[in-house]
């Protein structure tokens, strides 16, 4: 299943990009999601540190929350990231 997810500019895309996944172990570092302010995501990663990622709006926001979550729940496992511009391409399986 893929889904691309329009964040609030390219700087934005490629930290979210970043920080869900580790292309070796295909895995992600995403623990949690902390909170939503409208078009912010604030995520919990595995080190117990706490990133604020800014997504084009609240309705993106939901989309990653909703996408995440088999992942985060070990459901389902990331296979791949692709930024381009502003948008993040993340496919799991």
């Amino acid at each position: 299943m893929k889904v691309q997810i329009a964040c609030q500019d390219k700087h934005e895309a490629i930290k979210l990009a970043s920080l869900i996944f580790i292309k070796e172990g295909k895995e992600t570092y995403i623990t949690s999601i902390l909170n939503t302010y409208d078009n912010e995501l604030v995520i919990s990663l595995k080190d117990h540190s706490a990133h604020s990622i800014l997504l084009k709006d609240a309705g993106q926001a939901d989309v990653f929350a909703d996408f995440i979550q088999s992942v985060i729940e070990k459901n389902d496992q990331l296979l791949e990231t692709r930024v381009n511009n502003d948008i993040v391409e993340i496919t799991k399986g």
